[in-house]
């Protein structure tokens, strides 16, 4: 079975931008099938009509790694809730599961389930910053880590990415991967 990875974009973003399309390569020329999809709709639209609209357009197996950076973070908590079986890897960077703001996150589910979440994921990284301007912060991060488990890391480097942070590869994130 070939090796997947899917990079969700955060709140506002692009496939063509950030570390998203550098780390694609990398694990492109190491033999992954990846994908970056563009969703302008996240963060935007109710994540109860968003994530089976997701679910429907990509192969999640197994084999597979998902990660998020911001926005995508949480999309990929909702996709784990709602899959049968487990993937290889999760990775949420900047990631979060409460406001992390005042603005609206129409990404954020209510509850979660979090013995489904644990289960429908072999391994757990969380990549969160004690800088982030947007709060997606270690702070963040360490409640993942506390209702997940996995591997909590935490930096001071912003947001890894954002209009006002160039952020053009990230060779943390291929190093967890590879």
């Amino acid at each position: 079975m070939h090796q997947r990875a899917i990079i969700f974009h955060g709140t506002g973003g692009r496939p063509d931008v950030c570390w998203y399309p550098w780390l694609a390569e990398q694990l492109t020329a190491n033999g992954y099938e990846v994908e970056v999809p563009f969703y302008p709709e996240i963060n935007q639209e109710s994540i109860e009509t968003f994530a089976p609209k997701v679910l429907a357009k990509h192969t999640i197996n197994e084999s597979t790694v998902l990660i998020g950076h911001s926005g995508g973070a949480p999309l990929i908590l909702s996709l784990l809730e709602r899959i049968e079986s487990p993937v290889k890897q999760a990775i949420l960077v900047a990631g979060y599961s409460t406001p992390p703001n005042a603005n609206p996150e129409p990404v954020l589910q209510k509850t979660y389930n979090w013995n489904k979440i644990k289960q429908n994921s072999k391994q757990f990284y969380f990549i969160n910053s004690i800088d982030d301007p947007y709060g997606c912060d270690d702070k963040q991060g360490r409640v993942l880590f506390d209702k997940l488990g996995g591997r909590l890391i935490i930096c001071d480097e912003g947001h890894f990415g954002s209009p006002d942070q160039e952020y053009n590869d990230f060779l943390l994130l291929k190093q967890l991967i590879v």
